[in-house]
């Protein structure tokens, strides 16, 4: 599992996120990864949790829901895909989800707690694949995407997302 996935796996909006990734095992990847996040949003504060680096954008608890969030529906894209599902997957806003969940509500705690029980039960999933099924193609959001392209999506949105938090938020606070 240490071969990045092509771009022909995905659609062009992930090739970002994928570019993220460095070379190596993605069980490792995402299990260093998991660590590096909790390690930085638990040393903030509620101000800082809270902060808005501008007008109509989240909070970071609200970045850390989104990560989560985003994670678990990739996660069921690569079980369904993994297991040869061949109904095209639906999309999702991204913006309703963040919206419609209450993250800021939540003590920052049960926030991690969500975002790491969702990490390694994507670390499970993935350890419990064949060989045979990492270049498995599917359909998810109207567009083809393989299981091993998800779960490079899945780690490079987390690091896109990290690069926002210590760039956007933790520059300025």
């Amino acid at each position: 599992m240490d071969k990045k996935s092509e771009g022909y796996e995905y659609a062009d909006y992930y090739k970002g996120y994928v570019s993220l990734v460095p070379e190596g095992d993605i069980i490792q990847i995402l299990s260093d990864q998991m660590k590096e996040t909790v390690e930085i949003v638990s040393m903030l504060d509620d101000e800082q949790l809270s902060y808005r680096y501008a007008t109509g954008k989240w909070s970071i608890k609200e970045v850390v829901g989104h990560i989560t969030d985003t994670e678990r529906i990739m996660s069921y894209r690569l079980l369904s895909i993994a297991r040869g599902e061949t109904t095209s997957l639906p999309g999702y806003d991204e913006n309703a989800y963040v919206e419609e969940a209450d993250f800021d509500d939540l003590p920052v705690r049960e926030l991690l707690e969500h975002f790491v029980s969702v990490r390694l039960s994507t670390i499970q999933l993935i350890k419990s694949l064949s060989k045979k099924v990492l270049e498995r193609k599917g359909t998810a959001n109207s567009y083809p995407v393989t299981t091993r392209a998800l779960m490079m999506i899945i780690a490079g949105h987390e690091i896109h997302h990290r690069n926002i938090i210590v760039e956007r938020y933790l520059s300025k606070n």
